[in-house]
């Protein structure tokens, strides 16, 4: 496709929107959208491959659990994103047609890909933060009600609520997909006749008083942002104050000799740290972001403009950096994790090097196993992973 030489010379009706007004935040903007492209790419080719390893050592016979199931579908939930994004950073950044801004293209299949983008990305993002939210809840249950909780969080149950959450998040966000269109711009006119000017495609949204936009606004706002971030807040402090009293029990147990339930304690509350630390570092990308969000309900329409969309790539960064970590927690967090994933990716150690990694792991981990031999309602409903 033949491309305008010179783009002063071809004149369009619209304007970029965040290219209409000079502020700090347009100025970090535009910046940062140099790098935004390849930094992503990095980040989305190694987040793939480590959620990759997440779901092949999550799904072995031997970590089969309710928690494991969820963190199972979450790390399908990121990799969705990242593949999606990451060919969104190479097409619309790295490739990026040179006369154009940002989110602009001549080529009409970019353009319907952008749009599919814009719908698509929003619906794994919503997806992967009800399942960290229904992470927190399934822990929470399991240690605050030691006997009902272990009746509850089944692996059963565990697959419904993924299934849940996977059907209603796409139902949620139907409004959103009609929010966005994919706008079609041709020259108003042209400065020299012998200059060709093709139209360009860009997604906009519909108008911000469109009764569908607000309802999507009100929507995102409230059940992707406000209700997900207050949950995660309470179920935070509460996972928190049940560390402390687990660190309580083991200390008694420890003093009164006790050794192999104080040690179950012990696994049992670096699991919850696990789980924690994921809930923490999901919490702090997404609230800040979810009070943005709210504001735009409240707040005059240019703040959207203003502010949100300036600030919207790299809240994206953050969030695929978070959607990559996961497998790093695991594996410092997680001896079974650990153990599962060097028997399955580390066959091809010397025999000799393979048993000294595996024999102190494995000790803790038959002694757990021997002390719940003879209950098998609790193998099979634990939350436990590590």
């Amino acid at each position: 496709m033949n491309t305008p030489t010179n783009m002063n010379r071809c004149v369009y009706e619209d304007a970029v929107r965040f290219e209409t007004k000079s502020s700090s935040l347009s100025d970090f903007r535009t910046q940062y959208a140099y790098m935004h492209g390849p930094i992503c790419i990095v980040i989305c080719i190694f987040g793939i491959i480590l959620n990759a390893a997440n779901i092949v050592v999550l799904t072995r016979k031997n970590m089969m659990t309710s928690i494991n199931v969820i963190l199972t579908w979450l790390a399908v939930a990121d990799n969705l994103k990242m593949t999606d994004y990451l060919i969104f950073a190479i097409g619309f950044y790295v490739m990026k047609d040179p006369d154009l801004a940002l989110m602009n293209t001549y080529n009409i299949h970019k353009g319907k890909y952008l749009e599919f983008h814009a719908s698509f990305a929003i619906v794994c993002h919503n997806i992967g933060v009800w399942l960290t939210v229904s992470l927190a809840i399934f822990r929470f249950l399991y240690i605050w009600f030691p006997g009902r909780g272990k009746l509850f969080c089944t692996v059963t149950r565990a697959k419904i609520t993924v299934a849940l959450i996977y059907v209603t998040i796409a139902i949620i966000c139907i409004p959103n997909y009609y929010t966005n269109f994919l706008d079609k711009k041709t020259p108003k006119h042209l400065n020299s006749s012998n200059v060709t000017c093709h139209a360009k495609y860009t997604v906009n949204m519909i108008d911000q008083k469109d009764p569908v936009f607000i309802a999507n606004t009100y929507i995102q706002a409230i059940f992707t942002k406000l209700v997900p971030c207050v949950l995660l807040t309470v179920l935070t402090f509460l996972l928190i104050y049940a560390m402390h009293q687990a660190y309580q029990k083991r200390k008694v147990l420890l003093s009164q000799g006790h050794d192999q339930d104080a040690r179950r304690h012990h696994e049992h509350n670096r699991t919850t740290g696990m789980l924690l630390a994921v809930v923490i570092l999901f919490l702090l990308i997404e609230l800040p972001f979810g009070i943005l969000t709210l504001m735009i309900v409240f707040s005059p329409a240019e703040w959207m403009t203003k502010v949100y969309d300036n600030l919207g790539e790299f809240h994206e960064l953050l969030a695929l950096c978070n959607n990559a970590v996961n497998f790093l927690l695991y594996c410092s967090m997680s001896k079974q994790f650990r153990k599962t994933f060097i028997s399955i990716f580390c066959r091809c150690l010397p025999k000799q090097n393979y048993r000294i990694i595996n024999m102190t792991e494995m000790s803790q981990f038959n002694n757990s196993m021997n002390h719940n031999h003879l209950n098998t309602t609790h193998v099979q409903t634990d939350g436990h992973m590590g």
